[in-house]
């Protein structure tokens, strides 16, 4: 049965998680990583002055402890009031992510920010993002009564899974880039040290010019996405994917005014918050997709061919 305070619970995780990327954002923008040199506590405090550096990496832990609190709560919940084992294994899934994103979080403070770790944890936390979309969207009334599923002329699905996949992908990258501190290693936009190609000879350009290439991979897909969902009149999946290649291109912009503000804060945490958002919506393009549309018919020989094997 339908839930909805459930539903709006998680909802709120899903925009709660979204401003925990930003906030983690803000922490690699304005280098306070390390502005609380311990981990639980903060100056052995549990609410240390909030002057500086400290007001970004405490408020930081602030917020994640928050998120971490509602994801408690809501797998609690839906392990009381859920039936279908396989939400609230999903449920107790995003629980263990949060839990290991705190644990990773703190390592990137006792092990003064290695970079494997505080890529591992930018990375994680992407994929809690979309374990609370997931969570959200099972809860939902679309979810719970779906319409007759309609045919998939076009591959919506598979459409859905590699936007999802590479805009992942650029994620890690972004991280990647970010965490080797290569953001200015292209000062220049939209050319690359003068040159549509750069040359590769010094560190951080390879990093940051796949990146860049990246976001152009990444707008095709979102493109072709939403092209697709709209040839093939599915309009819960034309309407978010819309809304990613929207985000997708105002990423590019705020990826571009990164560079030309040389990293200014602000900026470049939203470039991060977006750049979640963008995943998030193609993500629930996939979950729309596998939800609404019916899978591709089996061609006759296909199916004659599997028969025989078997």
């Amino acid at each position: 049965m339908y839930d909805a305070w459930r539903h709006r619970f998680s909802l709120l995780t899903v925009g709660a998680t979204l401003f925990l990327v930003f906030a983690g954002g803000m922490v690699t923008s304005t280098q306070s990583g390390l502005a609380v040199p311990d981990w639980p506590l903060s100056y052995g405090m549990l609410m240390p002055p909030m002057v500086g550096g400290i007001f970004y990496e405490h408020g930081h832990r602030m917020v994640a402890s928050a998120v971490g609190f509602l994801t408690l709560l809501l797998a609690f919940w839906t392990a009381r009031r859920e039936s279908r084992r396989g939400v609230r294994r999903l449920a107790w899934a995003a629980l263990a992510t949060v839990v290991a994103q705190g644990v990773l979080g703190g390592l990137t403070v006792i092990f003064l920010l290695p970079t494997a770790i505080s890529i591992g944890h930018a990375c994680l936390a992407q994929a809690f993002f979309c374990l609370t979309i997931a969570l959200a969207y099972a809860t939902s009334r679309e979810w719970l009564s779906p319409p007759p599923p309609r045919a998939d002329p076009v591959g919506l699905r598979s459409l859905a899974v590699l936007a999802t996949g590479l805009v992942y992908a650029q994620l890690v990258a972004g991280a990647t880039m970010r965490h080797l501190h290569a953001g200015l290693a292209i000062p220049d936009f939209p050319l690359a040290l003068g040159r549509l190609v750069p040359p590769f000879d010094a560190p951080g350009v390879a990093i940051h010019f796949a990146h860049r290439v990246g976001a152009v991979f990444v707008l095709g897909a979102c493109a072709w996405l939403w092209l697709a969902a709209r040839s093939a009149e599915a309009r819960p999946v034309e309407r978010v994917a819309g809304l990613a290649l929207g985000l997708g291109v105002l990423q590019a912009g705020l990826g571009a005014a990164t560079v030309l503000t040389a990293k200014a804060p602000v900026v470049t945490s939203l470039h991060v918050a977006t750049g979640a958002a963008v995943l998030g919506l193609c993500f629930l393009c996939t979950l729309r997709s596998f939800r609404l549309l019916a899978p591709p018919p089996v061609a006759p020989a296909t199916r004659a061919a599997v028969s025989s094997a078997a």
